[in-house]
């Protein structure tokens, strides 16, 4: 139930304990039918959620302002005990990429903006771990007569998950076939029209995707998928929302789009791209070509360009640090890393609709690149290439941008990638770049096997 639809009604408690030794793995594989969540920031710390306390939902231009006053009807009056940041309680989800955004057979169970309080909650960072519960209670009723059961609820939680049977592990799904709806020729002619108008001058830049579709022999079994990433990827933002059993959007991002906790700002400017190398002397080579390339440079230069300028209404200082490069295990980005120090303690989702997409998801500028994108793209990018996160009760919230990304529909899923167009583009390199992109999500459901 949406949180402003609740009224007085009812209000939020949260109850925490310490539980070293159980791990996000057990956590999810203990939830049976119930909603999960995870996402962990690559630094080490890690979040994971089970059940639904309460689910926020919006649709249209204004999905960021209805979220907003609805994380603030949920938290008001929400009490948490013990009162510890670690463990306080967290709304995990994100947005589609367009407002507009209407669900197709893909993202059949997606709204445009989509976040859920988890019943259970685990966290974990620099050695600490804690469980939480989230309930919603009866305004009127006295949250002291209730932390006892909650308490219990959560011990008996907390001894289930440390049991020996919750750490066994179900093998990964096999996987039958791979499909690519679009074909090559189709590709060389949506890139050849995008650049063909970028020559003509009505845009700089546009991001064109494709997909491609596994199937397998039974319904997939996420967790498998997900330690793949944290195994190949354990830098990157991991990321699951499984609203309902069967039917999940998870990834492994490189490209943080929003961390911001107070009047601190952390963003990230991610675009221009490299193959990584058989060795290390090849792999220098390659960083260097990325380095020098005029044209990976320029992509790379108008997503920072244009995300300073739409920054710059809401920070008094924003600062960037020296280009350098990302290097992941199957491929190499231009990376320019943003700190700034914002005008007023605004929580993170102003902060995401100034931003997304940026042009490294979207282009430039970005209304015209949007219309390019909805009149050549076949397939809708549904929560691809948007806000995947979470935010806490001060509406702080970490949030990257939803690439290196899969989708799940029971025995189904579909991956994205996408490569940046500009006026000097050749469809084969960029379509060898999406094939590059595809691989760890390929990797990470056994594609190499079949």
């Amino acid at each position: 139930m949406a949180a402003d639809s609740l009224g007085d009604a009812t209000r939020l408690l949260s109850c925490s304990l310490p539980c070293a030794g159980i791990s996000w793995h057990n956590f999810l594989a203990a939830a049976g039918a119930q909603p999960r969540f995870y996402w962990a920031d690559g630094a080490g710390k890690a979040f994971a959620g089970v059940g639904a306390a309460a689910e926020l939902l919006a649709w249209g231009a204004g999905r960021y302002e209805a979220i907003k006053r609805q994380a603030r009807a949920l938290f008001h009056g929400a009490q948490h005990l013990p009162p510890v940041g670690l463990a306080a309680p967290r709304l995990f989800g994100g947005f589609a990429f367009s407002p507009d955004f209407t669900p197709d057979n893909t993202w059949s169970i997606y709204a445009p903006a989509w976040f859920v309080l988890p019943h259970y909650q685990l966290a974990s960072a620099d050695g600490q771990a804690w469980l939480t519960i989230n309930a919603q209670i009866p305004a009127d009723e006295n949250p002291q007569d209730l932390i006892p059961d909650l308490r219990a609820a959560l011990r008996e939680k907390a001894a289930q998950l440390a049991a020996p049977a919750a750490a066994q592990q179900a093998p990964p799904s096999a996987l039958s076939s791979i499909e690519y709806p679009m074909s090559f020729a189709d590709w060389q002619r949506i890139v050849r029209a995008a650049t063909g108008q970028i020559r003509a001058g009505a845009l700089n830049k546009v991001v064109l995707a494709r997909a491609a579709e596994l199937r397998f022999a039974e319904r997939l079994n996420l967790l498998p998928v997900l330690r793949q990433l944290a195994t190949q990827y354990a830098g990157c933002y991991r990321f699951l929302f499984e609203p309902r059993p069967g039917y999940a959007f998870y990834g492994a991002s490189p490209e943080l789009l929003v961390a911001a906790q107070g009047r601190e700002l952390r963003a990230m400017a991610l675009a221009g791209s490299i193959r990584r190398g058989i060795n290390a002397a090849e792999d220098r080579r390659l960083g260097e070509q990325l380095l020098g390339s005029a044209k990976e440079r320029q992509e790379h230069q108008i997503v920072v360009d244009k995300m300073r300028q739409r920054l710059a209404a809401l920070t008094e200082s924003l600062s960037l640090a020296p280009l350098g490069i990302s290097k992941l295990s199957n491929i190499q980005h231009l990376q320019t890393p943003i700190r700034a120090t914002l005008k007023r303690e605004s929580g993170a989702l102003p902060l995401l609709e100034a931003l997304h997409p940026t042009p490294a998801l979207g282009g430039d500028p970005r209304p015209q690149a949007l219309r390019l994108i909805a009149e050549l793209e076949r397939l809708p990018r549904g929560w691809y290439g948007a806000p995947i996160g979470w935010l806490d009760a001060r509406l702080d919230g970490q949030f990257a941008v939803a690439i290196r990304s899969a989708v799940a529909q029971e025995a189904r899923a579909w991956i994205y990638a996408g490569a940046g167009i500009v006026a000097e583009s050749a469809p084969k390199l960029e379509w060898e770049e999406t094939a590059l992109k595809f691989r760890p999500m390929l990797d990470a459901h056994g594609a190499d096997e079949i």
